[in-house]
């Protein structure tokens, strides 16, 4: 019968004590249902599957000195745990534009922070790249705050489907926006082997790129398919462990995580927008203007650097940080995604 009723079937429960695989870790994925479980994993100083711990809230707060009534933006929007915080400072008064690429996970965001009861009429929120922050000032006009937060989010990471880690089998994909431009196994398709050692020196200051490059480019002349997170790994794997002195798991776990990292920023020309950021900000920040820009790996806080300091030399900015602020000791051990996070920021003359 057509009306018949269906089966009802039951979750697919894990295996063992600890869920293992991203879709067993359901009790993490619906935190506002298993709050318990959420709060179990964050003692234990790990980030929930599908959520995002944000790293230096406190010395972020403390820069930006945001009040009531002020306008500002948060250019990556990510889970929103930064964006909670800024709209706690504006108290309902004044307005807060976030901006994200990422076609997946910001309209999921945006309803989160809906139902936290941030609507219009204080928070804006964009699908946009932040290198195109001079659309926003043409609504908003020049803003009092800006915080960037470079980092890859931990639900992105975490998701196989996405292909930001090669800790679980996944497309090699490493898009911000899946829907727009190349995948990183798409580009591996068609570079030569001088291209890709290029990249994975200057985004990541890989020490075997010129062997691992040789390596990736050499299988897929042979007709080798890498279309996947695991596939790729295998080739780095097998390349290092023959080389004299770097086949420990550590270094090749390291030479892993460094190589996805330069095909992410390649893949989505992560340096590019940034420096097209940075020179877009100065006419996006009002008088005392206040930016902060938390970055994650040295040619973004290289970037970053020098930029502040030759707006500085121009008096473009009457105020630079001297050094980079480092996450507290006690975050650090807390969430070990923090352990590399460099926070910079200037002021606007």
């Amino acid at each position: 019968m057509d009306n018949q009723e269906q089966k009802h079937q039951r979750r697919i429960r894990y295996k063992g004590t600890h869920p293992k695989t991203y879709k067993e870790k359901y009790k993490e994925l619906l935190p506002e249902k298993y709050a318990d479980t959420v709060v179990k994993v964050m003692q234990k100083g790990s980030t929930p599957a599908g959520m995002h711990r944000s790293i230096c809230i406190d010395e972020i707060l403390e820069f930006l000195q945001i009040s009531p009534g002020q306008t500002g933006l948060d250019a990556t929007l990510g889970y929103g745990g930064h964006t909670v915080e800024m709209l706690k400072c504006l108290d309902s008064k004044g307005h807060l534009h976030a901006i994200d690429v990422d076609s997946i996970e910001l309209p999921r965001t945006k309803a989160r922070l809906e139902s936290l009861g941030y609507g219009p009429e204080i928070l804006t929120v964009r699908q946009m790249n932040f290198s195109s922050i001079n659309q926003i000032i043409s609504h908003s006009g020049p803003l009092n705050f800006i915080l960037a937060d470079l980092g890859v989010s931990s639900m992105q990471i975490d998701n196989p489907e996405r292909g930001f880690s090669f800790k679980q089998e996944g497309p090699l994909d490493l898009r911000l926006n899946p829907k727009k431009g190349k995948s990183a196994a798409a580009l591996l398709k068609s570079i030569s082997q001088k291209e890709l050692q290029g990249i994975l020196i200057e985004n990541a200051d890989e020490p075997n790129a010129a062997a691992i490059s040789r390596a990736i480019v050499s299988a897929i002349k042979k007709g080798a398919d890498i279309a996947t997170t695991t596939q790729l790994q295998q080739i780095i794997n097998n390349t290092l462990k023959t080389i004299p002195g770097s086949n420990s798991s550590e270094e090749i776990k390291k030479s892993c995580q460094r190589c996805f990292q330069a095909l992410r920023i390649d893949v989505n020309n992560e340096l590019e927008v940034l420096y097209e950021f940075l020179e877009k900000l100065p006419a996006a920040l009002a008088e005392g203007g206040r930016i902060a820009i938390l970055s994650f790996h040295s040619g973004e806080d290289r970037l970053v650097k020098k930029s502040f300091q030759r707006l500085f030399r121009d008096g473009i900015y009457c105020e630079i940080a001297d050094e980079p602020i480092r996450a507290s000791a006690e975050e650090r051990n807390n969430n070990g995604r923090a352990r590399s996070a460099k926070l910079r920021w200037a002021i606007k003359a």
